[in-house]
């Protein structure tokens, strides 16, 4: 049994057929590509990949795969990272063991490295932000400055908080 009338199909898919066919006639392809998308980064900008905010930029070598060496220090690799060609290809860590490249790369909330871009000549000639200074300055092991607590001042002397 149809309950539809064919009628009645027939006059809604008109109407909705003279309602969308002016809005594709008239809507040009050329203006949707020329539309400005806002980049944050300067690589997209000069024709590179965009890569999140956030990512920094440092010396990157696999010495015995979790371990990485990132400017000089050995750090780790997240569980899952993933590491990523200049061509836009995901590499295996074992394929690169050894060479020292320049990468952008984003850390996990651990602090460990999680996503790594190998560079193109282009995007490597655009400055960008690096680590020179710790990641999580608020660790006692990893931060560099201010007054260490040597484990001998009296407890009344201690800093007292919001000081």
């Amino acid at each position: 049994m149809n309950r539809c009338k064919k009628r009645l199909n027939s006059i809604v898919l008109a109407a909705l057929g003279a309602v969308v066919m002016p809005a594709a006639l008239f809507s040009s392809p050329a203006a949707a590509q020329t539309a400005q998308i806002p980049n944050t980064q300067n690589e997209a900008a000069n024709g590179g990949r965009n890569f999140p905010v956030g990512t920094l930029r440092g010396q990157f070598m696999v010495v015995n795969y979790p371990q990485i060496q990132l400017d000089g220090r050995t750090e780790q690799l997240s569980p899952g990272a993933r590491i990523m060609s200049a061509n836009r290809m995901l590499v295996m860590p074992a394929s690169i063991t050894g060479q020292n490249l320049l990468v952008n790369y984003t850390r996990d909330a651990a602090g460990l490295v999680r996503e790594v871009w190998i560079l193109t000549p282009e995007e490597a000639a655009t400055k960008r932000a690096t680590a020179d200074r710790p990641l999580f300055n608020f660790w006692p092991f990893v931060a560099e400055s201010g007054p260490r607590d040597d484990g001998k001042t009296p407890f009344d002397q201690l800093p007292r908080y919001g000081q």
